[in-house]
Formats: C-alpha cells, structure tokens, sequence
C-alpha cells in the first residue's frame, strides 16, 4: 500500500493524496508536521533528506518531493491520467506544477508562516508589515498572471491536471488562513478554484481535512461549496 507523510491541509501533500484518489490507489496518511519540534518520526531524516514534506513509501520504494512522487503514481497507475499525453500539453503541465511552487514560496508559506507557524506555534507575534507585502506585492502578480491562463475550462482543457491541483491546492490552504479573498478579485482564476475544488478526487480529499483544518482554527468557509 502507499504510504504517504504529510499533513493533509499542506499544500504539497494534498497534490500526492489527490493524486492517489484521482487513480483510486489505497494509501494510509501518517500525519507529520515538520515545523513542529520532535513530531517527525526518529527516522524522517532518513525518509526525507531534505526534512520536508510530503515523502511516500511504496513497498521497499522511498520518493519525496510531491512533483516527483505525482508523477511516479502517473508512471505506476497512467489511468485516469493527470498528466497530458500531447508533449506540449505534458510540458505546460510541468510548467504550471512549477509556478504553483514559487507560488507556494512566494505567497503562501510566507503567510502561513506569519498568521500560522509563528503566533501559534513559536509563540512569535505576526509581521503584518510582511503580511502587507506579500499582499501587495507577490500576490496580485501571480495571480493576474494565471487569471490570464485559465479559461472555461481547466488550465490545459476540458479535463483537470496536475497543472489545476498543484495550483488550487495552494488557493485552498490560502483560503484556510484566511486570505480567499486575495484571488477573488480574479474571475477567471476563482472560477478554476471553484471548478477544481468540484472535481470528486479534490472533493473527496477536502472532506478528508474538516477534521485537521478545525482542530487547528482554521477557515474551511471558502470551500465548503465543494461539499454541496
């Protein structure tokens, strides 16, 4: 069976259990939270070098990093694809699993870190002035840029990706901490996030969350729609 360590309301994890459901694959979650000191299991270093999550074990098969991972369940389980098959298609996929990184760096880890990690778990107060920037600056960029990108359908088509999950699964873990409406002023990127947050793999996934996101005080407002 897969075995995958994360945190569900992570960003980076939630793309590998989408993933995992999209191909109806049985895995069994081990929840880690590596900002927490001495949750990671004795031996994490050894399964994630880089100390981050998520990491999957499959077998005697150890991967990190949720790129490399999603594609390794493509490889294994190529049926329902997430990936497309057309080389220009595969690549803008790639592409977009790329900018969903630096998004995740640029906009959502630095606030989750203020309005999250910080008050309530290193007992340090929040940095509005970062708060304000990343809002100001970083956010209304990217965002404008994949407003541009989306269309009526998904990022590549008329069928989601790993291009739509890796993308949404960032604006779900941003509407958690309260910044939803940072993207809503970009119609055609909140239309995405209502359609992919639709989808019965990511649906299934976020109904997954409820318990994690309320246990830590977090908004799950903005995408309860998706349990309609």
């Amino acid at each position: 069976m897969l075995q995958i360590y994360g945190v569900p309301v992570s960003v980076h994890t939630r793309k590998v259990i989408v993933a995992a459901i999209h191909k109806g694959l049985s895995y069994q979650l081990t929840q880690v939270v590596p900002v927490i000191p001495g949750n990671p299991p004795p031996n994490w270093r050894r399964l994630s070098p880089t100390g981050l999550i998520p990491v999957a074990t499959h077998g005697d098969f150890t991967l990190g990093d949720s790129s490399a991972i999603c594609d390794y369940l493509e490889r294994i389980h190529p049926t329902p694809p997430l990936y497309p098959a057309d080389p220009r298609s595969h690549a803008r996929a790639l592409w977009f699993e790329q900018y969903a990184g630096t998004l995740f760096r640029d906009v959502v880890r630095p606030l989750f870190h203020e309005v999250v990690v910080h008050p309530k778990i290193r007992q340090i107060a929040t940095d509005q002035m970062k708060v304000d920037t990343v809002l100001r600056e970083a956010a209304p960029e990217m965002f404008g840029y994949l407003d541009s990108m989306a269309g009526n359908g998904f990022l590549l088509g008329a069928s989601m990706t790993m291009a739509d999950v890796a993308v949404v699964s960032n604006l779900v873990t941003l509407s958690y901490i309260g910044f939803g409406a940072a993207f809503q002023g970009f119609p055609r990127l909140e239309a995405l996030f209502d359609r992919v947050i639709g989808q019965p793999s990511m649906r299934t996934a976020l109904q997954a969350e409820v318990e994690s996101v309320q246990a830590m005080g977090l908004d799950n407002s903005n995408v309860r729609r998706a349990f309609a």
